[in-house]
């Protein structure tokens, strides 16, 4: 694509999802935090009463670290790079400028409600998507405008051809669209029969197949919110950053149509050893296996792009967020196969082994990779140098090793509850109370709260170093440019 330097770019739309971004991770990483320190020691639990009980915070820790922070800054990314790589300015229309600016005002206001309905004891029960059906609405319409800002910058674009971050912002767009509306029917039980809370429904779906879609949705949230849009954001700031080009266009082309086939049916291995039928549990397996390959394919190709410029690692620190966060994805699409084989999610089904994989996913590839793109649009929205570099890498360092202190953890207090829950004495009877389970992983749920506090550390380094840099960073005279010409 051809470098158009007359363009002159919108960020007003970028910088408040950055601002939410870095809001909403601090509340759902301080939660989540929290969570962990209460596992450890339950008698945080009683602090706050009601509201402060697992059952109340833990849908607001996942929901606003999912629909708050990752999308924030998954939203951020779309409006700084949509118009670098379409050749467009928001500018040059009024009309997807208010439909942006609109964007995000519903988009802040529903998470807020959210937030305090969650907190109120307001929930459907269902895995990521707990939110009520007034909140469904909202998000269903600016989910629209989103998509209206994506095919109206795509419509009004001067480059031609579609770069292939593009298209994974579009599958992200249709695939949440498609996920949400099923999985989100439900009935308000007040508007049908007069009767209990406006704020309370039930679902369409009932029993088995109820869990079918749950998990149609709950796996699939993890693929177009937590990868998709990531690779995305990848695709594009790690050759801006390196100067390098992408390894392989064709790779990158192969990887988005497994990703798009395959990824809709693996959700099966959630309900392994379940009512569902067998055959489905054996699909789920099956497809997680194949999941592989265009996860492979995608975290290859970024890791190859590199070739020949490793040595960026030792001066770029935001080159070593996404190296590390590609790492990370290699791992967690490895581990997620694997956990999807029968005999395998025996032992890790219900385990502390599954938050272990999810967090080592969302925290070391996604939150890494989101800081990333937010660290390098940071000097080109606010045309001010990077505050501090060694924070940068100090942040890095210390929450490179909060996620090893969490993961690691994890995985040994999961194995250790799969094996203790399948002994058996030589006359049948379980060894095991599950008491004894309980008390036995309580140095690994310490490591794993200190290690989410390390994570948080760093990430209140990041919120302050993004806050100097738009505040008091050196002024830049023109925008910084890479070590050698690359394409968008």
């Amino acid at each position: 694509m051809q470098n158009n330097a007359r363009v002159e770019y919108d960020y007003s739309v970028a910088k408040a999802f950055t601002f939410t971004a870095i809001l909403f991770g601090i509340v759902g990483m301080m939660v989540g935090v929290t969570l962990a320190f209460q596992l450890a020691f339950p008698h945080l639990s009683n602090l706050a009463g009601e509201y402060g009980t697992f059952s109340r915070l833990r849908p607001i820790h996942t929901n606003t670290v999912i629909f708050g922070f990752t999308l924030s800054g998954i939203f951020a990314g779309w409006y700084y790079m949509a118009q670098r790589i379409l050749k467009v300015s928001l500018k040059e229309s009024p009309f997807l400028i208010f439909i942006g600016k609109l964007h995000f005002l519903l988009y802040f206001i529903t998470i807020f409600l959210g937030i305090f309905t969650l907190l109120a004891g307001y929930t459907t029960s269902k895995e990521y998507a707990e939110l009520e059906w007034p909140l469904d609405i909202l998000i269903v319409i600016w989910w629209v405008l989103w998509g209206i800002s994506i095919f109206g910058l795509i419509g009004i674009r001067r480059e031609r051809t579609l770069y292939v971050s593009i298209w994974y912002f579009i599958a992200t767009f249709i695939g949440v669209s498609m996920l949400y509306l099923f999985n989100n029917m439900e009935v308000p039980t007040a508007l049908v029969s007069g009767y209990g809370s406006w704020m309370h429904s039930v679902s369409m779906y009932s029993g088995t197949n109820d869990a079918l879609v749950q998990w149609w949705y709950g796996h699939n949230a993890v693929a177009f919110v937590f990868t998709v849009p990531i690779i995305a954001l990848i695709y594009y700031f790690l050759p801006k950053e390196s100067g390098q080009n992408v390894y392989s266009y064709k790779l990158s082309i192969l990887a988005f149509w497994g990703l798009m086939f395959v990824y809709l049916w693996a959700g099966g291995h959630h309900l392994i050893y379940s009512t569902v039928p067998d055959w489905l549990q054996t699909m789920g397996s099956v497809m997680s296996i194949v999941l592989i390959l265009p996860s492979w394919g995608s975290a290859i190709n970024m890791l190859l792009t590199m070739k020949g410029e490793w040595q960026q690692l030792q001066t770029n620190t935001l080159i070593k967020f996404m190296v590390l966060a590609s790492t990370f994805y290699m791992l967690s699409t490895i581990e997620g196969p694997i956990m999807a084989i029968k005999s395998v999610n025996a032992i890790a089904h219900f385990t502390d082994w599954v938050p272990g994989h999810v967090h080592d996913g969302t925290l070391g590839w996604v939150t890494f990779m989101i800081m990333a793109a937010l660290y390098h649009m940071a000097p080109r929205m606010y045309g001010r140098e990077i505050y501090s570099k060694s924070l940068m890498d100090t942040q890095f360092w210390l929450q490179s090793t909060g996620i090893v202190l969490y993961f690691t953890s994890m995985w040994i207090a999961g194995i250790t509850q799969g094996m203790m829950w399948r002994a058996y004495d030589e006359y049948g009877s379980l060894l095991y109370s599950f008491i004894d389970t309980v008390t036995v992983l309580k140095p690994y749920y310490t490591i794993r709260a200190v290690g989410g506090l390390l994570y948080l550390i760093g990430f209140f380094m990041f919120a302050y170093n993004m806050y100097k840099t738009a505040t008091a960073g050196r002024v830049l005279d023109k925008e910084p440019i890479n070590a050698t010409p690359v394409a968008a």
